[in-house]
């Protein structure tokens, strides 16, 4: 703490926000570090003591850093850090030695902006040993949501900034020089500099001094313990808070902005329950003093888990008790499990470099679930896991442009693409099917384990496959699972039965195509007729066969007759039935004999078949037909995804078949609305409040006349009063997407009326829901408006993206629109995931070959790094859709049978 404060005297003695170039800089430091993937170790930093001192009115900043730095090796050189938008002090970069108290001052100092880097060249060799380097800088706050920036919030009707940071993946060189990799822990002391003194300002560790000077502070925070600099954080603006204690005494806050504190409740109740169900399960109790979640206005992911001060959206925060849905309230408890699990996943062990990311994120979404479970079972959540995780993971990895788990990361530029469906949703998927393999118990101690062995340091993937190979005696598991995470894709099972002996193949399942290129060592389940026969096995060839004859002599009941593979979805895989495999799990789906989540399952493979043209579109639409009694969330919820999926791509291939499609659709999904109501019942589940919202808007989208005309008018209810029992949280989005049905270019009043709501509420969930539902009409110049509105000033540019949700017929004017705004968007979002989200929606969604050569064409000169795979996806998404529309065209079946549906 003493040398923190001299550190700051000196600060405000030297630092005049001026830099000055001197005759020794004339030659380059840089020449020999130019182009490499990961910085040098012949230095290493041990401690960082940094003083900020933020200026929010004028957007800037500037600061010192002192790094205690380890020189392992002879050397002339320090390389370190630093973005090109951090302004290196030349004449305060000075080397001190502890030991002789010599200072080697004024180093070449060299930058090279393509790599992120700062080279001090100094004139002699660094002593061994301990050292310590400071350099004065300047910065800007920026608003790119990255690295140290400005958001802003409205108090007592006056706009406001707030100074928060964003350092992952790697953006605190955009802050402070730094080694900027996660393999150089260090502890940090940091220390806020002349901050108004009415603001709230907030770091990673408690506060441990502040000093008063008239209307500003100066805050000093304890020592952190060692950590990765993408962990680092600060936060200052004007907050409430709500607070409560762990049963251990760790104090945790939950802030928010001022007025809106009651709306943290429940998110501190999960975290508090978390905490607590973490350290059981690690076997490991949370390790800082205190833990501090705060609601960003403007805020580019959902969350971030800064060690000890974890930043969220508001949205994926905050909820209010009378205007948040039942999916708002799934949202912050999944969030904040994440967030949590981080801070052993991640925080305390850290993956060594970005190419085991999945470590991070595929645990920390497996392991929201753990906890999830355990506060909210009603939720029924791991057959939700299937949905959200499972199902979009297979989803993006059946693409050949998708990239293995661990991917080599070359270059920081390349971080933010790993950020991905792959890296959480396919992770945390080969976490369960690892954990289903190995047996529960097992795994739990193997991760404590791989907890305490590399607890305050870094680790990479085969670590923990060394630990699981120990404590499971299981020596083949990273043999196993090197299959999942070294090669990209997954197979697709094809099943045939042969004189009551089961045969299976594996081969690589490819939208585009399968083929026999790859090989997995495969976990597998199956049962036959019930659940109690349940086998288990490991798959390690191209084909294998079993007799199964023992388990088939005693069913003699139809509904019994049935074999699935792949029992509760736990396996990374899909699964192709002969025909008359696939005949009695259709029987057995109608009969109501398979769980949820393995109804769920056969009807997601089934649709991924249909779309790599292994399915006839007529065999798929019969076989939803045995949907048609659906209640189940889960199943339901993938149903819809299906429909709006299946709608679009017959527009394109067979028009003139699509009302009798809509006629179908509106068919399967008529129980389900009839059974769930409008109105909330009373003790009705999480689960059916979910379905309820997620069925009328589908309806409202299929054009369904009741649906939106009942909409309507609880929406004019609404408008009149906004506490009307008659429009609940939960089937608001599908009154808003009802409203637009029914706007057009000369008729704006529902458009208007939204509008107005937007303007008028605070809450941040019910501007995404309208927001969500502005381009969903069928109106192309609505669209339009629509899509403008949301680059306009009145949204916030990280809820930009949920006005990309276009109506069919807008597709093309969302291309267009696209097209016209491009430069402003790039201009606005600058690089990384915020501008990679524009182009998939709209890119992925066409179908034809004509048009990918429009975007290859388009986007030929204007592609970044960060948007190179999304962009590759999208366009093989193009392909696929392409061919599948081909393949519609040329079914002959197709037009008899989807009469025939519709009118049964």
């Amino acid at each position: 703490m003493n040398l923190l404060k001299k550190c700051c005297s000196c600060f405000r003695k030297k630092t005049d926000g001026t830099s000055t170039s001197t005759s020794h800089q004339l030659s380059d430091p840089t020449t020999d570090f130019k182009g490499q993937p990961r910085l040098p170790t012949f230095a290493v930093p041990i401690r960082y003591d940094i003083q900020l001192k933020p200026d929010l009115a004028a957007c800037k900043f500037e600061g010192i850093v002192s790094i205690f730095v380890n020189i392992v090796a002879d050397t002339r050189f320090i390389v370190l850090n630093a973005a090109a938008q951090l302004h290196i002090n030349s004449d305060s970069v000075y080397f001190s030695d502890p030991n002789s108290n010599k200072v080697f001052e004024k180093p070449k100092v060299g930058k090279v902006e393509a790599d992120e880097i700062l080279v001090l060249e100094f004139s002699e060799t660094l002593p061994k040993g301990m050292g310590v380097l400071t350099i004065g800088f300047e910065g800007v706050l920026n608003d790119k949501m990255k690295g140290f920036y400005i958001s802003t919030y409205d108090h007592n009707g006056q706009k406001k900034n707030m100074a928060v940071t964003q350092f992952e993946p790697a953006y605190a060189r955009q802050c402070f020089p730094c080694w900027d990799e996660p393999s150089f822990k260090a502890k940090f002391n940091i220390a806020l500099l002349d901050v108004p003194s009415e603001l709230v300002t907030l770091s990673n560790m408690p506060v441990g001094e502040e000093e008063l000077n008239g209307n500003l502070k100066t805050v000093y925070y304890h020592e952190s313990p060692v950590m990765s600099t993408y962990l680092v954080a600060v936060v200052i603006g004007l907050f409430d808070y709500i607070e409560d204690h762990t049963p251990d005494g760790i104090k945790v806050r939950v802030y928010s902005q001022v007025g809106k504190a009651n709306q943290g409740k429940f998110a501190l109740h999960v975290a508090l329950q978390t905490l607590g169900f973490y350290k059981d399960y690690f076997q490991m109790p949370y390790s800082l003093p205190k833990l501090d979640m705060v609601a960003i206005p403007d805020f580019a992911f959902g969350a971030m888990e800064n060690y000890g001060l974890v930043t969220y959206r508001e949205t994926d925060l905050l909820f209010d008790d009378h205007h948040s849905a039942a999916a708002n309230k799934q949202r912050v408890a999944t969030v904040v499990a994440h967030e949590l699990a981080h801070q052993w996943f991640g925080n305390l062990v850290t993956m060594e470099w970005w190419t085991d990311l999945w470590l991070n994120e595929g645990f920390a979404t497996w392991m929201s679930y753990m906890a999830k479970d355990k506060l909210f079972p009603e939720w029924k959540i791991w057959t939700q896991f299937f949905d959200h995780e499972s199902s979009e993971g297979l989803r993006l990895d059946g693409l050949a442009k998708s990239h293995p788990i661990e991917v080599e990361v070359n270059h920081a530029s390349e971080i933010d693409e790993i950020f991905d469906t792959i890296s959480y949703k396919k992770g945390a998927s080969i976490i369960q099917m690892l954990k289903g393999y190995v047996g529960g118990p097992h795994f739990q101690n193997s991760l404590a384990t791989y907890i305490k062995r590399h607890a305050w340091s870094n680790a990479r993937t085969n670590d923990l496959w060394a630990v699981l190979k120990e404590e499971c005696n299981e020596p083949t598991i990273d043999k196993i699972m090197n299959s999942w995470t070294k090669q990209e894709g997954y197979p697709v099972l094809s099943v045939k039965m042969k004189n009551q002996t089961l045969e299976i193949k594996q081969s690589r399942f490819l939208y585009a195509g399968s083929h026999d290129r790859c090989q997995w060592i495969i976990p597998i389940t199956y049962c036959c007729g019930d659940y109690d026969s349940l086998i288990s096995l490991l798959m390690e060839k191209k084909s294998e066969t079993y007799d199964i004859k023992d388990l088939l002599s005693n069913i003699t009941d139809p509904a019994r007759s049935w074999i699935k593979l792949n029992v509760e979805q736990i396996g990374f895989f899909r699964v192709k039935y002969d025909d008359g495999l696939a005949a009695k799990l259709r029987y057995a789906i109608e009969h109501k004999c398979l769980s949820v989540t393995d109804r769920l399952g056969i009807l997601d493979d089934s649709f991924a078949l249909c779309m790599a043209r292994e399915m006839s579109l007529t065999s798929l639409l019969t076989f939803m037909a045995a949907y048609r009694e659906e209640l189940e969330h889960t199943v339901l919820s993938n149903l819809i995804k299906i429909i709006g999926k299946i709608e679009r791509i017959v527009a394109d291939a067979r028009p003139e078949l699509m009302n009798y499609i809509k006629q179908f659709f509106i068919g399967l999904l008529l129980p389900a609305a009839a059974n769930f109501g409008w109105d909330p019942k009373q003790g009705e589940s999480h689960l059916d409040a979910m379905s309820r919202g997620d069925i009328f808007t589908a309806l409202a989208v299929l054009g369904h006349e009741e649906t939106i005309n009942e909409a309507n008018s609880r929406f004019n209810a609404f408008l009149n009063d906004r506490n009307t029992p008659l429009l609940h949280p939960d089937i608001r989005k599908a009154a808003y997407v009802a409203v637009m049905q029914k706007v057009t270019s000369s008729n704006k009043a529902g458009l208007e009326s939204l509008l107005k709501v937007y303007r008028e509420t605070d809450l941040s969930q019910e501007k995404t829901r309208i927001l969500g539902s502005l381009a969903s009409c069928p109106d192309e110049s609505v669209v339009y408006e629509a899509l403008n509105f949301a680059l306009s000033s009145e949204v916030r540019k990280q809820d930009a993206v949920f006005g990309l949700a276009v109506s069919k017929e807008g597709r093309e004017v969302a291309w267009k629109w696209l097209k016209n705004n491009w430069d402003k968007i790039r201009t606005t979002y600058g690089s990384g995931l915020l501008l990679t989200r524009f182009v998939g929606p709209i890119v992925s969604s066409f179908a034809s070959s004509d048009k990918m050569k429009e975007i290859g064409k388009f986007f030929g000169n204007r592609t970044q790094a960060s948007m190179v795979r999304t962009l590759k996806q999208s366009m093989e998404q193009i392909y696929i859709n392409s061919k599948w529309v081909q393949t519609i065209r040329n079914d002959k079946d197709l037009a008899e049978a989807v009469k025939k549906l519709a009118n049964k």
